[in-house]
């Protein structure tokens, strides 16, 4: 679909945006943690999208802010998705 693939970029627009930034710090440890432990960067960026995107419904859901707390918690816990 159009729409996932828009949202599925817009997403990973995120992720580099804070990879580039060093906004949360967070972001680019786990994204160098994450390579060295030898996943791909492709593969890297698209479980930080995950956590993204888990972030964003959360928000809508709860019509709360962005909680950083648990943001950092879920990059944290990858390669395990914030859903498993």
């Amino acid at each position: 679909m159009k729409t996932n693939k828009m949202m599925r970029d817009l997403v990973l627009e995120v992720v580099d945006n804070q990879l580039n930034s060093g906004d949360p710090p967070e972001t680019g440890a786990t994204y160098k943690r994450l390579l060295n432990a030898g996943i791909q960067e492709q593969e890297v960026k698209r479980l930080i999208a995950c956590v993204v995107a888990s972030e964003l419904f959360a928000i809508q859901k709860s019509q709360q802010p962005f909680d950083h707390d648990r943001y950092v918690k879920a990059l944290n816990r990858l390669p395990e998705l914030p859903w498993d």
